[in-house]
């Protein structure tokens, strides 16, 4: 059985069986009781730093759910990936300006027996950090070491995620005594280059303290490596336009220091083995799952989970069972917009235009490689451990009545579903997909080279943003003419787009599109507020789109229920591992154009209760959310943000930007 881990090795079982020893995790609840003692000695502190580690992630099931300690799908589904469910964000009959619609992720009023929020996680760290050294005689120097270096780095999670969806808020480094007469701890949202100023501190910190690789016992802990990558992913988003004003010039200091950061990382996670998993697209999709609990050199921070059908005490992946189709006793699938599926490049990397040969009718034609390993279309093999060489269909057909059927039950609102970081080998059981133990990547090094790319791209220097481009789609097997299809890049807004293009193909379905539209404010332009990136760099805003659904239909009107188009498809195995892949691709045009119609065209995937069709409108004051009205009614010297109402409804005055 797969050991139960959390980004770590601890066997959450052992929590609740340690007799007496309980009431130290029990004293890690109560602000006003914490007992040192737990720092005596190195397995009750090793049982601390556990806890906390699942404080901050057992929520983290799926590659799809962001947000430490809260891990929801909502800013996922906020984006072009994933269609019928208009969250509030985007949907074009709400307008949040009030604090009481503002996100509560800030947290509750610290105090006794206080919940799992974000100051509650931040105390925790600080409380280690404060008392080890003074408690902590018996531990070994190397424990004390390695036991700080991760709370710096829990910490600095933990603020980076403040940021990003607050921008400034108060940075607490020491335990404090909740209480309502304190003034000193009524600390002020701090200015966002303070808040990135203590995280890149914190990560610092982590580095220093953390080894570049763990033992395989301890595999999946954060390491040196990992904060180094981290401080590439916070200082991206501080030269980027949401937190930069100043980001159109090329020599603005803050896309330095995210290219230095970015380089650091690279080297020192090149020396300690780490890089791009695998040569071709076949291994790039088996990342995911071959070593699966052990290193693996891609995995800069991972998610370790386990298959285990124990009632308690462990972490499965709930990703497989969401992406099955229902024939193979999954939850549906998640039906890929017309949208996603015109993303991909061609084959020679190219983008998908009518001039460069690309018809969306045929869209599962001539694509890059990672295309057929993203998703999964009608005739295309898709195996699971019991039926290695499933197949799956898509379509429906018309029936007498005016009723309608669908291929295999598998009723979903497009001709492809995805399929991305699947394990092959999993069960094909209702039971067996429920309890997925496949490894989650939130930082895959692919996305460190795409952040070097980015920060060479709004620096100017597209040559070296060609470069690493270029190491991301060679080893995908893209052919190397045409700079890898990327083509012949001019200005730096052409290489920026160029690198947001590719972090949308290469990141796809990985929690990572809503943050970048975000920090580039990509749902509008508003020059009133100081955003005019779309225009700059010529991209459409994601304002006024929709996520479009499709069907493939059977031409011809049934006579019954039954499937007419069983015996035609016979001959269809689409494998994108098969020699006559091309033929096999051609046979399935062949089914299209003798079968099929499209149906629902452009129509979208959202509706509202009359049915109407729902268009994306996220508001400019969304990019950061206001304080909450919980968080602003028992801290009332916190500002509130600019765009956003305060507890008593006057306009918000904290300005993100400065």
């Amino acid at each position: 059985m797969k050991k139960i881990k959390l980004f770590t090795t601890v066997c959450i079982a052992a929590i609740t069986a340690v007799g007496c020893k309980q009431d130290f995790l029990e004293d890690m609840r109560s602000f006003d009781t914490y007992d040192e003692r737990i720092f005596e000695n190195e397995v009750q502190t090793g049982w601390y730093i556990n806890k906390l580690y699942y404080d901050y992630f057992s929520g983290y099931k799926s590659p799809i759910l962001t947000v430490v300690g809260l891990y929801n799908d909502t800013r996922s589904r906020s984006t072009e990936e994933i269609g019928g469910t208009v969250t509030d964000y985007i949907h074009p009959q709400k307008t949040l300006v009030e604090a009481n619609q503002a996100d509560g992720y800030y947290g509750s009023a610290l105090g006794a027996n206080a919940t799992n929020v974000p100051y509650t996680r931040i105390r925790t760290a600080n409380f280690l950090l404060q008392k080890i050294e003074e408690r902590g005689q018996n531990l070994s120097a190397d424990f004390k070491v390695k036991a700080k270096g991760q709370m710096y780095f829990l910490r600095g999670l933990q603020y980076f995620d403040l940021l990003r969806i607050y921008g400034g808020v108060p940075i607490v480094t020491t335990v404090q005594t909740a209480s309502a007469d304190d003034p000193s701890i009524k600390l002020p949202r701090a200015k966002p280059a303070e808040v990135v100023a203590q995280i890149i501190a914190d990560f610092d910190s982590a580095a220093a303290l953390l080894p570049a690789r763990w033992p395989d016992s301890d595999y999946g802990r954060f390491t040196s490596a990992a904060a180094l990558a981290m401080k590439s992913r916070v200082l991206l988003t501080f030269a980027s336009p949401l937190f930069n004003p100043d980001w159109d010039n090329p020599g603005n200091e803050r896309w330095q220091k995210a290219l230095d950061a970015g380089l650091a990382a690279e080297a020192a996670l090149t020396s300690a083995g780490y890089g791009l998993y695998g040569s071709n697209a076949k291994e790039w999709s088996e990342m995911w799952y071959k070593n699966d609990n052990a290193f693996n050199k891609e995995a800069i921070i991972v998610r370790l989970l386990s298959s285990s059908t124990a009632s308690s005490g462990v972490e499965n992946n709930g990703w497989e069972r969401s992406i099955r189709v229902s024939k193979q006793t999954g939850a549906g699938g998640i039906s890929a917009p017309k949208e996603m599926l015109d993303l991909f490049p061609l084959a020679n990397g190219a983008r998908p235009t009518a001039a460069n040969g690309y018809d969306s009718t045929y869209f599962f034609l001539n694509r890059d490689p990672r295309f057929y390993r993203t998703f999964a279309f009608s005739g295309m093999k898709w195996g699971t451990k019991e039926s290695p060489n499933d197949v799956v269909w898509l379509y429906r057909w018309a029936y007498s009545g005016n009723r309608t059927a669908y291929s295999d039950g598998n009723q979903v609102s497009s001709p492809a579903v995805v399929r991305k970081m699947s394990n092959p080998e999993g069960a094909s059981t209702a039971a067996g997909l429920a309890y997925s133990g496949t490894d989650i990547f939130e930082y895959r090094y692919a996305e460190l080279l795409l952040n070097i790319a980015e920060c060479y791209a709004a620096k100017g220097d597209i040559n070296n943003a060609i470069v690493y481009l270029g190491k991301i789609r060679q080893r995908v097997g893209i052919p190397a003419p045409n700079n890898y299809g990327i083509g012949t890049l001019t200005t730096k807004y052409q290489a920026i787009e160029a690198v947001l293009y590719e972090r949308r193909v290469e990141l796809a379905y990985e929690g990572k599109r809503f943050w970048d539209a975000q920090r580039w404010m990509l749902y509008n332009d508003d020059p009133a507020a100081g955003n005019n990136t779309c225009q700059k760099l010529g991209i459409n805003p994601i304002n006024g789109s929709a996520r479009t659904g499709r069907l493939w239909q059977y031409k011809t009107v049934a006579p019954d229920a039954g499937d007419p188009l069983l015996a035609a498809r016979t001959g269809i195995f689409v494998d994108p591992d098969a020699p006559d892949f091309a033929t096999q691709l051609n046979n399935l045009k062949d089914f299209v154009d003798n079968y099929i119609k499209i149906e629902g065209t452009d129509q979208p995937m959202d509706r509202d209760a009359s049915n109407n069709p729902l268009y994306i409108n996220f508001r400019q004051n969304y990019y950061i959310s206001g304080l909450n009205a919980n968080a602003l009614s028992v801290n009332p010297w916190l500002e509130q943000t600019i765009g956003w109402n305060d507890y008593n409804g006057a306009p918000g005055t904290f300005n993100y930007r400065q």
